[in-house]
């Protein structure tokens, strides 16, 4: 069993925000996997695919994995695969022990689990780093939260156009439709898309009851991530 280097860990600290070299190899290493990570999230022939609000969450979740693996290679190629088993072995109870409502949610306990096991690890430098990395594709992927909108109770022979008006509110309000179903049998009309970051549900939510004719109008349902 290989053995964990303590005293070159102890070693480091602080002064790991002077090594320069070590910090930019570090960042294009995760920068790498984050790069790598979205062009297999967004490909294209699985965007032509998505129908539902969990397919179109999944590039994020498959892109804060890619980060949280580059965050464990560079530990564990810097001191050693005990600090590895450690790591996996913390996943592996955070997956089946904690209670998250979705792998979203996981992958960012894992993150903040993995910040806090190389901050007590006396690496700081890669702390911080591994944070700001962390914290911008939180940034990126929250100012555009995916919703879904269930719109029921369509008057009876009025689905298309009640789609069609639906899909024109949410276009000017800048939001991208993602996938469109309609069931004409049961008079509703489900769309998935993401929200811009300068409008609120609440917002959205008032432009389609005013701006959708009542002859047309349909109750709204609504899920955000």
């Amino acid at each position: 069993m290989p053995i964990l280097d303590t005293q070159g860990l102890q070693a480091v600290g602080w002064h790991g925000f002077l090594d320069f070299p070590y910090l930019l190899g570090a960042a294009a290493a995760l920068l790498l996997a984050i790069v790598l990570g979205a062009l297999i999230a967004f490909h294209p022939t699985s965007q032509r695919s998505v129908d539902t609000m969990r397919e179109a969450e999944m590039p994020k979740v498959y892109i804060i994995y890619a980060l949280i693996g580059a965050m464990v290679g560079v530990v564990v190629l810097e001191y050693g695969i005990v600090v590895g088993f450690i790591v996996f072995g913390l996943g592996g109870l955070m997956r089946f022990r904690t209670d998250t409502d979705n792998t979203r949610d996981t992958g960012r306990l894992i993150v903040v689990t993995l910040l806090g096991l190389i901050s007590g690890l006396n690496l700081p430098h890669f702390a911080v780093l591994a944070f700001i990395f962390a914290w911008v594709l939180i940034y990126i992927f929250d100012g555009h939260p995916v919703c879904s909108i269930e719109v029921k109770e369509i008057p009876k022979g009025k689905v298309r156009d009640a789609a069609d008006a639906y899909r024109r509110v949410l276009t000017e309000q800048n939001c991208k439709v993602i996938s469109e179903d309609k069931s004409f049998s049961k008079s509703r009309v489900d769309f998935v898309f993401r929200l811009p970051r300068n409008l609120t549900q609440e917002a959205l939510h008032t432009a389609l009851c005013a701006q959708v004719p009542p002859e047309i109008r349909g109750e709204l349902d609504w899920e955000v991530e």
